[in-house]
């Protein structure tokens, strides 16, 4: 039962840190060093979490799309933060890309007050924003996933491949310095690659909570955007990782 109780302590504890080491493990279940690296080598082999050079984490690998009304109930004072950040890049007269996403929504509510040209694959922007005589709206267009009320599909990527906006923003539901940006599905990869591809000016918005997830399809490697923003609470071992990049990073307070 001990064992067990230092277990669930370890998970707690990795929970909440992206990065955990052996000693802080030792520190917090008054178990021996020896104790806890024959836990974690039990958790690793039981593939709940992923050893690291710097330590270990939960293996945080996400096999499907959230749907729209779980995302409303995570971290939304972090998107908050993050969405008034982000609409700071954007001037009056852009073509901006807004992809799905409760952040994008965010983002899209405080966009009212400029004149612009927006595209976006998700319903809820487009009818919000579509209320406001100086914005023309424009939706990519084809099938509906049922998850995220947002167009995906063959005709949403044609659109995209023919325009070269001045701006846009992409989502995810997990990003890491190793793997980039991912999407459970091939589908919806493909569709956030696009969407980026053309643009002057490429902006990853995503919370520090999703920072080490990942799911099986690649978007873009964190290389290939011009900015991220993200919020305050992201580690500062991995602000300076992130920091080796050629990528101007933005930490929402």
């Amino acid at each position: 039962m001990k064992g067990y109780n230092r277990l669930e302590q370890i998970m707690a504890y990795l929970k909440g840190h992206n990065l955990v080491t052996v000693d802080q493990l030792v520190a917090i279940t008054d178990a021996s060093p020896a104790t806890i690296r024959r836990d974690l080598i039990k958790l690793d082999q039981e593939g709940v979490i992923s050893r690291t050079h710097g330590g270990v984490t939960l293996n945080r690998f996400i096999p499907s799309q959230p749907t729209t009304t779980e995302k409303m109930q995570r971290s939304l004072a972090e998107k908050q933060d993050i969405a008034r950040e982000a609409a700071a890049f954007v001037k009056a007269g852009d073509a901006v890309v807004l992809d799905t996403g409760t952040t994008m929504l965010e983002l899209a509510r405080l966009l009212t007050h400029l004149p612009l040209r927006v595209i976006t694959s998700d319903l809820h922007i487009a009818l919000f924003l579509c209320e406001f005589k100086q914005i023309e709206v424009t939706i990519i267009g084809g099938r509906i996933d049922d998850s995220s009320q947002s167009c995906i599909g063959e005709h949403g990527r044609n659109l995209l491949q023919n325009i070269w906006p001045d701006i846009a923003f992409v989502s995810c539901n997990g990003w890491d310095i190793e793997k980039g940006i991912t999407s459970p599905t091939e589908e919806k990869a493909a569709l956030k690659r696009d969407l980026i591809a053309n643009a002057k000016r490429r902006v990853l918005l995503a919370d520090s909570s999703k920072y080490g997830s990942w799911s099986l399809f690649n978007v873009a490697h964190l290389s290939t955007l011009t900015d991220i923003v993200t919020d305050s609470r992201l580690d500062a071992e991995h602000r300076q990782v992130l920091g080796q990049l050629d990528v101007r990073l933005t930490l929402a307070q």
